[in-house]
């Protein structure tokens, strides 16, 4: 048995191959790690859902985390709090706009539902602050790079997608900014550092006690 297992979550428009860099980061950090991957638009939400619980219950470890970006997150959350038992390990989100995303809402406004499917109400709604057992923390990142930049949404800290307000989530046990763009989280060395400290302690100070 694995001590302790992370399976990372895409976001939306993406596939699994984008967390590549991220999963070798958390496996060189002794963490067995998987890509779950899903179609963020076509697919419906419980459906995904359902194949994430599916995969949460095949691991063979003591602990079971998830990582997930930007839609990965709000799927993991959605995932866990519908879990019989709950999560045994964590929860990290990065770049995840918990309390809904104001660029989802536009392109939503706009007519293009159908570009979001079944990720449309998350990502426009948010997620109710229950906060599983195990913890939860959120990486925002700073570097307003991206289409919400470009569309001239935001006229405050944002990673060029999601604005730092839209991450700091009643239900999360702690929050982190990040010197980097939306896509920049998923391979950020430091990002990936922060994520590895929260997994193993529950905080994202390097040696901070377990919580």
């Amino acid at each position: 048995m694995n001590d302790e297992a992370v399976i990372l979550v895409h976001g939306v428009w993406m596939r699994a191959f984008s967390l590549l860099l991220l999963r070798r980061r958390l496996r060189e950090a002794g963490f067995h790690t998987e890509l779950f991957d899903y179609a963020s638009v076509l697919g419906g939400g419980e459906r995904s859902r359902a194949r994430l619980e599916r995969r949460i219950r095949a691991q063979n470890a003591a602990k079971v985390h998830l990582v997930g970006h930007s839609m990965g997150g709000l799927l993991a959350l959605q995932t866990v709090q519908h879990l019989p038992g709950g999560l045994s390990g964590r929860i990290v989100c990065l770049g995840s706009p918990l309390n809904g995303s104001a660029v989802a809402r536009r392109i939503a406004g706009l007519g293009g539902g159908r570009l979001l499917g079944g990720s449309r109400q998350p990502l426009c709604e948010g997620l109710p602050a229950r906060a599983p057992a195990g913890g939860v923390g959120v990486l925002a990142g700073t570097r307003a790079l991206g289409l919400g930049q470009l569309a001239g949404i935001f006229d405050e800290p944002n990673d060029g997608t999601v604005a730092v307000a839209e991450t700091r989530w009643a239900g999360a046990d702690a929050h982190r900014e990040v010197a980097t763009s939306h896509t920049g989280l998923t391979v950020s060395r430091e990002a990936a550092q922060l994520t590895v400290n929260f997994l193993r302690s529950g905080r994202f100070d390097a040696g901070a006690a377990a919580a």
